[in-house]
Parts: C-alpha cells; structure tokens; sequence
C-alpha cells in the first residue's frame, strides 16, 4: 500500500496514529539539527519531520538529500505541529517518520512548482505535466471536472441521453476549414474530423431519441485566438416535437442551475434582444451588458454641418464614458491612437467633454453649437463629467470599431467583474450572410438552420431579410452557446441548397443521406450547443481557455509538449497512397 491517507486529510484528530504517505517533494528545509519535507499531492501539502534524537542517522542523510519533485513514500506517526500553519488545512500537524522510501528521483524543474511561478507560458506549455502539478492549473482542471458533471446530472435528470457519434465522418462545408483524415483502406479519399456532429444529432431525431447530448471533440482548421483552440469540446444537445421557446427554457434552466451550483448565483432574468438591436446598441451580436455605454446614433443630429468626415460618412455613431471629461489631451491622444491600431482600424476620434458646469468641449468646435453637442449628450445618455467617444464610417466597420473600444474602456474602468454574471438571448439572426468578396450568400449558422416562420418565401426576392430560426446565449459578452430549429424536412432542405449555390447533383453528393432519411418521418426539432472550454473559464472568473484544457495547443495550433503537428516518414506515406513534394 503506497498510502494510507492522502495529503490534505489528516488533522489533529488523527494524532498518534500511524500512517503511510506518498507524493512529491514540495521543499526540503535543513536546519541541520532538525529537517523539515513539505510533502504535496494533488490533495494538499503535509509536513514531514526528522529529528537528531528521534530519526536514525541514516535517515537523516537521506532526508537531506531529497531534491525538489522527488517522489517519496514515508511512514510515520502523526503528531501535534508546534508552529502552526493556518495557510493549510493539515496545517496543525505533522508527520514523524520512521521509513523513507524514495520511488523515483527528479531532475531540477525548469520552473517552480508553486502557484506563483517563476516559469514563462512557453516553457510552461513544453511542460505541460509539471504544470498540471501547480494548484492554480490543477484547480482549474478540478473545476472543469465539477461543471461537466453538473451538465451531465442537470440534463440525465431532464431525460436526456448520451449518445456518441463518430469521430471520422465526411467533409461537409460548415464554415471552417475541416481536419482531413486519409484512408490507407481506400486510396485516394479521404475522412474529415468533424466539426460538430451537426447532421448525426438530427439523424438521431429521426431515429426516436428525442433528447440527445453528448459532450463531444469537434475540430477546426482556423486560425487561433486565446479563446480558440483547433480541437475543443461542446456540450451538444438536441431535441425532438419542440419550438424554440422550448429551448430556451431548457437550457436557460442548466444555465441558471450551473451558475447556482457552481458559484452560488442566483440570476432572476435572461433578457431576450434581437440581432439587429445587438448590432445596433453595441456593435456586436455578443453584448457585455454588465454595464452601459449602449451606442447613440448621431446621423440627424451630426451630418450637414459643414464637417465633411462626418458628411461623408455611412454612419456617426457615439458612446458616453462615465467620467471620462476628467481625461487629459494626453490621455484623449491615447485614446485616438488605440483606435487607430491596425487591430482596430478606425481613422479617428471625435471626442466631446461634458463639462461640470454644464458646458460642452469638442474636438469639433468649430462645426459644432453648445446646442448641437447638448443633443449628442442626450442620444449617448452622457451625463455631466461623462466624455462622449464619436467614430464615423461604414457602418459595419465603425461599429465593430466602437465595439472594441466599448470593451476596452470598460476593462479600463474595472466594469467587466468576473464576480457578476448577465446572460442574454441573442435572437432573430439573419438566416444568410453576403459574402462582399464573391457577392454570394452564404448560412449565417449551417445550411440546416430554419427560416423564420413565414419567410421562406423571401429567400427568392430578398435573401438578406430573412431571419433565422435561431438563438445564441451570450454570457459576460462571451457567446457561450448557439442554436437553432433546424430544417426537418426534404424540399424546404433542397431549397435551403439551392440558395447556398449547391447544385441538386452537389446537394444530393454532400448532403443526400440527411435529405432521404427526412422522408422517413422526421420531426420537428433543434438543438444548441455550449462551448465547454469558454463557459468552464467564465464560470472560473477569466476568459482565456487554455488554462482550463488539460494540454492545449499554443496561438499557432502546435503541441510544442509533444512536438505535434510532425512530419511522417515516406513509407506511411505511400501506404497513405499520398506523395510529398518537398521541392515545392
């Protein structure tokens, strides 16, 4: 037996008992006379004694000798600590040993194993298995551990099933680029990793599993952010004989429960806001509403003013900072500067200073009246001591641009507390997405979202108005999860197809299997699906999700712990059927 106890169970309770432990050396203090081990495992840390009068010479050299990260089983008795530690739980006791085993020994790590470490992410990333050994990763993974059972209790007790679905499956456009498996078995062609098992949860509608969910792999070949990860995990559900509304409920509720569950939090409401006034107040179909600064659209009130930027413009567009008229020019320039970044591309800033004795101070003055920046206040909400931020342009571009200057003023003001949870209803997409490049549309969601009650018919006269059958949950300005009612039978499908610039021969090659199987008596149904990597890292308080996946990929899709992706050697190649043109 290896151990007895772990080593973040014992307390004064258990004194004089006679125990076995085992893990890893956390630190080793000589004091000569006496030789204290910090003894840690995933459970906690217990303090280790020897003694000159009590531990046998020998015992003593080999206590001495331990190295940081050695692997070490003791026996021992359990005694009162003298000096107590509160920081810890077995912080009142202490072992004295009377056997030390060493099970392995370690070569010096290249960074400290202590919560604040001295390692950067990039060595930390190589060694990734001593990181894991850290409590702030291992924490992490503890937590992601409890929220993905809580979604498995919170959905089996709701009457759904886990059904997996298959990890090699055929390449389909769902938007990003698919992971390509090739088969020794059949030469030439090729399996796709999928990107989500979009069309086999609808296949298992139509087979009678009315409540599936599976929390499942899903792969894509994309370029990468912090939240973004090549492979990453979905908590996939889909549901039979439902509307929308049914959905909605549904997993508002696992929302609500996993944010009581988890954080103790009690949310009353999860307001609903339709994708055009998401666009239209924040820029962006994933609005942080833990606070204000909604977008006033100053069109009326700022063009025909001799003030061509503004003349010339598709939309003018403002938000109020709270107390920013307290900023300096110096800090205002700053401002213009990060707005200017290539990240952001704005070409300007207008600003205006509502002063505290009611007055207005504008970068404009000169185009502008007292009057006419008053108005500007009214529509943004400014109030005295506020600063208005005015950016002007196309309106699709200006108003990511606003976006991104919202939520960084928003961080700067200490607005985003990791402590306060606001879900939202993000509703009434539009079904189709025009491709300005190609002038094509193309699904907003994926070719099998629903119009929108009534509005098939506009696909032919006005594809851009259509509005999808199809919602996304935002928490904290993060879209945790999305969904749809889906397409549930042939023709309306084979229309959907056609729009999407697939001919009946290309619908029939890609899609043929779901298409048939709706003829055998599919019914009405729709599902979501929650990214568990970003909602695990929301619900732990930050928004990066790599600290939260055991072995993540770094911002260039490599395993740089493993070396992956890698090269493969010629001969499985050409039992691939594949040849390399290394030459280029």
């Amino acid at each position: 037996m290896y151990r007895s106890h772990t080593n973040g169970e014992l307390r004064l309770s258990h004194i004089n008992e006679e125990v076995t432990l085992s893990g890893w050396v956390q630190k080793v203090r000589d004091k000569g006379f006496m030789v204290w081990v910090d003894l840690r495992d995933r459970y906690g840390i217990t303090q280790l004694i020897f003694d000159e009068e009590r531990t046998p010479k020998e015992m003593m050299e080999k206590a001495t000798s331990l190295g940081r990260e050695f692997v070490i089983q003791v026996k021992g008795t359990v005694i009162e600590r003298q000096s107590k530690n509160k920081n810890i739980e077995t912080g009142n006791i202490e072992i004295l040993v009377s056997e030390l085993t060493v099970l392995n020994t370690s070569l010096t790590p290249p960074f400290t194993i202590e919560d604040n470490t001295d390692g950067g992410e990039d060595i930390r990333m190589k060694y990734r298995y001593l990181d894991i050994r850290r409590n702030p990763v291992k924490n992490n993974l503890m937590f992601r551990h409890k929220v993905t059972m809580e979604v498995r209790k919170y959905l089996s007790d709701g009457g759904f099933i886990e059904v997996e679905t298959p990890y090699l499956i055929k390449s389909t456009p769902e938007g990003a680029r698919d992971f390509v498996v090739p088969s020794r078995m059949n030469e030439g062609q090729f399996y796709a990793l999928p990107q989500s098992p979009q069309t086999f949860k609808q296949l298992l509608m139509v087979g009678g599993m009315d409540k599936y969910f599976q929390i499942v792999k899903c792969f894509r070949d994309e370029d990468l952010r912090a939240d973004r990860q090549p492979e990453f995990t979905q908590i996939d559900c889909e549901m039979a004989f439902i509307e929308q509304e049914d959905i909605l409920t549904v997993f508002e509720g696992l929302t609500r429960y996993l944010l009581k569950e988890i954080k103790g939090v009690e949310v009353a409401k999860f307001p609903r806001m339709q994708y055009d006034d998401a666009m239209k107040l924040y820029g962006n179909d994933k609005p942080d509403i833990r606070f204000g600064m909604e977008f006033g659209e100053l069109n009326e009130l700022a063009k025909h003013k001799d003030f061509k930027i503004f003349n010339d413009a598709e939309l003018v567009v403002g938000i109020a900072v709270p107390n920013g008229a307290s900023y300096t020019r110096k800090e205002i320039d700053k401002l213009i500067d990060w707005v200017r970044r290539p990240q952001v591309g704005a070409l300007g800033m207008i600003y205006v200073k509502c002063n505290e004795d009611g007055s207005f101070k504008s970068s404009v003055d000169k185009f502008y009246t007292q009057e006419d920046l008053a108005k500007w206040a009214e529509k943004t909400g400014a109030k005295v001591g506020d600063l208005i931020c005015v950016l002007s342009g196309e309106t699709n571009k200006v108003r990511a641009q606003l976006s991104a200057l919202r939520m960084e003023l928003a961080e700067r003001l200490g607005l985003r507390d990791p402590n306060v949870f606001a879900p939202l209803w993000v509703v009434d997409f539009p079904l189709l997405e025009l491709d300005e490049e190609t002038g094509h549309y193309h699904a907003m969601h994926h070719p099998f979202t629903s119009p929108k009650p009534g509005q098939l018919e506009l696909l032919d006269t006005k594809p851009g108005e259509v509005k999808a059958n199809a919602y996304d949950l935002v928490l904290n300005g993060n879209e945790i999860g999305g969904g749809s009612i889906r397409i549930h039978d042939k023709k309306t499908q084979a229309i959907m197809l056609k729009h999407l610039g697939f001919s009946d021969e290309e619908a029939t090659a890609q899609f043929g299997f779901l298409m048939d199987a709706f003829e055998y008596g599919a019914p009405p149904h729709g599902g979501i699906a929650f990214g568990l990597d970003r909602l695990v890292a929301i619900l732990g308080g930050q928004e990066t999700i790599r600290d939260f996946i055991a072995f993540p990929k770094n911002n260039s899709g490599r395993d740089v712990m493993i070396d992956a992706p890698a090269a493969i050697d010629a001969e499985q190649l050409e039992e691939l059927g594949l040849k390399l043109d290394l030459k280029g």
